[in-house]
């Protein structure tokens, strides 16, 4: 039996004080790449984003192109969800930096709400229910996942989703898929433009006002003693902007005289702010009802869910409101009072190693040094041409650091993450060409640990996400040094065999599908293992063991697999002979065998 047990996931020691100088060169030389994908530069008070210049990046000259296929595949594996022969060449050919600016450059893919009306998810009939149920949504995020041509772009969408949360889970109204697939679009829509702008989308969107209770939030009543509410005012700070602490540009917390840590934001910020999300409700100038006989409900179109909420001035705070240094004079407009805060909001110094920091350990580790935080802090405050926020340099800044990139960073005995159970699937289902033979895509919520994933795209069970990112495992090595491995939040008896029953039974056979109607697709009716991975290029292999999983340690593991674990796989694989005249079954079930002890490994499971 393999291990599973990250033995090599080692605690890092830093020195949070320490800093790494600027590599102007090496900044040049990838902006420079950068920009002639972009066919030209961005200008100082241009439009944000534009140019995708990287400024305090640890590129190194040295590193701007993989000198293997494991470098390669090391690569896409961060920066999207998976690496195929095709793009391992194309990133070996083009370098790192020109290849990832294709990527930003590359056109979106159809959006998750486009999606869910082409399949006839909007369609209002009693027998479906589709405006009171949130499986149509489950079905759009994995197919987004796992099919959509901008790879880059939705990965960065997911990373983006634990950061800016809204739950499937904690959403309570009509059309609650659709609103889902709105929130899920701003983010990918936004994930390469500027923060400022998807801070302010992200504001306005109908699923995060009802989630955190701005739809419909009230201006102070002195008669009633009510007050505005202050959810949404409290996370803008806590989870979403600032934290909780302020810091230092490396992302190490200050300190006051007496040690102590100081706080970023005060109960009278809270207050204040909350003033400024008063008003706000959804839009309906676009509703059309639609009597529903068997219920007698009228049920409102969809329009509402992906347009941004719209201000009712009778309902908003006309009070004063000071937070964070600045004022909302009395009186302003909603309108006003919105620029304010979330102007203040952005230009906070804590934002850049705050959401920095949470972009290297969604995408590359779990403990980046003060220094890799400060380089992509350095990016966010400014990309090169003065533009704050601008969401590729900051991406940019993490994928191609040096210490995401180089030797000497892999070697780090802290260095890495536990993947993240959806990315584990997702990353199976893009390698070995997973299709839905009916166009069903019918993957529902995986969140339950004991006979599934124990995590499912978008179903976080709290705006807290799906583990904290200073989430430290308690009685491990780990604990000893307070090194943070956020993912290991989801990790327990339950979701280990959990994860493993779940995979064994969906690398062989595929995603079972119970399929009595199919949207717009009559004839497609009926059960079976729709959903299932086509192995074209491992099934020819079966019969040399060796090299099978040679295949499945470059796709799956970027050449990380152990010498050891490689040896234990071939020789479990060899102690059933294949033949040229083993059936097809027999050839997928070593081709599934091979794959599901590569994904039960402790190489695999913690990718570096």
């Amino acid at each position: 039996m393999l291990a599973t047990e990250p033995e090599n996931f080692a605690p890092q020691t830093v020195d949070p004080d320490s800093d790494s100088p600027i590599r102007p060169t090496a900044a040049a030389m990838v902006a420079a790449a950068l920009l002639v994908a972009c066919g030209g530069g961005g200008s100082e008070g241009g439009s944000p984003g534009s140019g995708a210049i990287i400024t305090g990046s640890g590129a190194n000259p040295a590193l701007s192109r993989p000198s293997s296929n494991e470098e390669a595949a090391r690569f896409l594996l961060q920066a999207q969800f998976s690496a195929s022969d095709a793009d391992i060449a194309a990133v070996r050919n083009k370098g790192y930096a020109p290849w990832l600016a294709e990527q930003f450059n590359a056109p979106a893919d159809i959006t998750g709400f486009a999606w869910l009306n082409a399949r006839g998810y909007d369609a209002i009939s009693s027998a479906t229910r589709y405006y009171d149920n949130t499986y149509p949504a489950d079905y759009m995020i994995w197919n987004q996942l796992m099919t959509s041509s901008d790879a880059v772009r939705k990965r960065a969408a997911l990373a983006l989703s634990e950061f800016f949360v809204v739950s499937l889970s904690g959403l309570d109204v009509s059309w609650r898929s659709h609103a889902l697939a709105a929130w899920w679009d701003v983010l990918a829509a936004n994930g390469f433009g500027n923060f400022r702008t998807l801070l302010e989308d992200v504001t306005l969107n109908a699923a995060m006002g009802l989630y955190l209770n701005t739809k419909g939030n009230m201006k102070e009543n002195a008669a009633t003693g009510r007050a505005p509410d202050e959810n949404f005012g409290r996370e803008v700070m806590q989870l979403f902007t600032l934290g909780l602490y302020q810091l230092n540009p490396d992302g190490s917390e200050k300190r006051g005289a007496d040690g102590n840590k100081l706080e970023s934001y005060t109960q009278s910020d809270i207050s204040n702010i909350a003033r400024v999300f008063t008003g706000w409700d959804f839009d309906q100038t676009q509703n059309i009802n639609t009597p529903e006989p068997v219920q007698n409900r009228n049920i409102p179109n969809t329009a509402f869910a992906r347009l941004p909420m719209r201000l009712n001035p009778a309902n908003h705070s006309t009070l004063a409101a000071t937070f964070l240094g600045s004022t909302v004079p009395a009186g302003a407009d909603g309108a006003l009072a919105l620029k304010i805060a979330l102007d203040t909001l952005f230009n906070h110094p804590n934002v850049g190693p705050f959401f920095g920091k949470q972009m290297i350990q969604r995408m590359v580790t779990s403990n980046p040094s003060p220094a890799y935080v400060a380089r992509v802090a350095g990016a966010f405050n400014n990309n090169g041409t003065g533009v704050r926020g601008d969401l590729k340099a900051v991406f940019a800044a993490v994928l191609l650091d040096e210490e995401a990139r180089s030797a000497a960073g892999l070697a780090q005995s802290g260095f890495g993450k536990l993947r993240e159970p959806m990315l584990r699937l997702v990353q199976w289902g893009r390698t070995f060409g997973v299709a839905s033979a009916r166009g069903s895509w019918k993957i529902g919520d995986l969140s339950n640990p004991a006979n599934q994933l124990g995590q499912s795209p978008l179903r976080s069970p709290s705006v807290f996400n799906f583990f904290r990112p200073g989430y430290v495992p308690p009685s491990t090595a780990l604990s000893a040094s307070q090194s943070p491995a956020p993912e290991f939040q989801l990790v327990n008896e339950s979701s280990v065999g959990g994860y493993l029953n779940y995979m064994q039974g969906v690398i062989r056979n595929g995603i079972f599908v119970n399929a009595p109607e199919l949207p717009n697709n009559a004839s497609s009716a009926g059960n079976g293992f729709d959903i299932a991975a086509a192995y074209s290029a491992e099934l020819p292999l079966a019969g040399d063991a060796a090299a099978l999983v040679r295949r499945l340690n470059l796709l799956l593991c970027a050449g990380q697999l152990s010498a050891g674990n490689q040896a234990l796989i071939v020789n479990a694989l060899n102690a059933t002979a294949i033949t040229a005249a083993s059936s097809d079954s027999a050839r997928r079930d070593c081709v599934a065998a091979g794959v599901l002890l590569v994904m039960a490994s402790a190489d695999y499971l913690i990718q570096k």
